[in-house]
């Protein structure tokens, strides 16, 4: 696999490496290309995600806590300079094959360090019973991007307070509930983070690049898109009905339905699930027109609904928009 390195120790904004995964993925023909980052302070939330339902965006200005919007499905997600950031990009484009290999690779290194690592749930990576790394896919014509953390250690206040109310109480809490269910490397480890990083990169890279001024420029550019008010914000209209509820195995769903006797006129749908297909054509655009009956809504949407969204059943989206 080709690591790519860019061309000095410039720190850059969490949207530029965002960026450089479609810029490698659209300008460099390998078979699959690794490199690692990391940030200030930021929150980074799925494409499908409503920011003010999954921000505490008043904590995070208050703690100078960047925001910023990504194109793969998933939840939300803290990174700052203690933990690391992974990205793969590779020509495979099934995505059960390739989200399954890079989440393999990553253990597979883990377990070289004597850690008890496992894949679990649907995109994660744990230590024992405590996550450490979580993870997120998306398409671009040709390529499959996938890219997660790597929790080494981190701010356990600014990872709770940017996505969780500010009180103190909620906020003392928040962290010891969260310090339970995760796993820091630096428990584990008699390596320093950069160490670790040199670890990594040695077992998953045998060759290397390194891009060019020129190549980073053309990463910003195409990093404007992230930065971009419409892009980090969207534009969330107001529906007549909301629908939401937990799909094992898929995620946390909402259903925004503009109505008319019934009629289904449009729909919206936000959430933390991983898009495999093409959601707007696929599964919102069948069911505009049609009545809110379990009859009606299973005659018009596809029998395989798991080749949209990643594990979603027809039978378990039909129950939720009838809940």
């Amino acid at each position: 696999m080709l690591y790519v390195a860019l061309p000095d120790n410039t720190q850059h904004r969490l949207p530029f490496y965002l960026a450089m995964e479609e810029y490698v993925a659209k300008t460099i023909d390998e078979e699959d290309c690794f490199f690692m980052w990391q940030v200030q302070p930021s929150v980074i939330f799925g494409r499908n995600q409503l920011v003010e339902a999954e921000v505490n965006l008043d904590y995070c200005r208050e703690h100078s806590v960047q925001t910023y919007r990504r194109k793969s499905g998933g939840g939300c997600v803290y990174a700052d300079m203690s933990n690391i950031m992974f990205s793969y990009v590779t020509k495979d484009e099934h995505v059960n094959f390739t989200f399954n290999k890079y989440i393999n690779m990553v253990v597979m290194v883990l377990q070289k360090l004597g850690l008890d690592a496992k894949a679990t749930g649907r995109n994660d990576v744990l230590i024992g019973d405590r996550k450490v790394s979580g993870n997120a896919f998306y398409h671009v014509p040709g390529r499959s991007i996938v890219h997660g953390t790597m929790l080494f250690d981190t701010n356990m206040q600014n990872m709770v307070g940017a996505i969780t109310p500010s009180d103190q109480k909620l906020l003392s809490k928040g962290i010891q509930s969260v310090r339970q269910r995760i796993a820091l490397l630096k428990d584990y480890l008699d390596i320093d983070i950069e160490q670790f990083k040199t670890f990594v990169r040695q077992n998953l890279c045998d060759s290397e690049m390194t891009l060019t001024d020129h190549d980073v420029e053309l990463i910003k550019e195409i990093e404007k898109e992230y930065l971009t008010d419409d892009f980090i914000y969207g534009k969330n209209p107001r529906y007549a009905v909301v629908k939401r509820g937990h799909i094992d195995n898929v995620g946390d769903i909402e259903v925004r339905l503009e109505m008319k006797n019934n009629i289904i006129k449009s729909a919206a749908m936000v959430g933390d699930f991983f898009i495999v297909g093409d959601i707007d054509e696929n599964l919102l655009k069948p069911i505009r027109g049609v009545a809110l009956t379990e009859g009606e809504l299973t005659k018009a949407l596809p029998e395989k609904l798991d080749e949209v969204v990643m594990n979603l059943k027809r039978e378990s989206f039909v129950e939720l928009l009838l809940s």
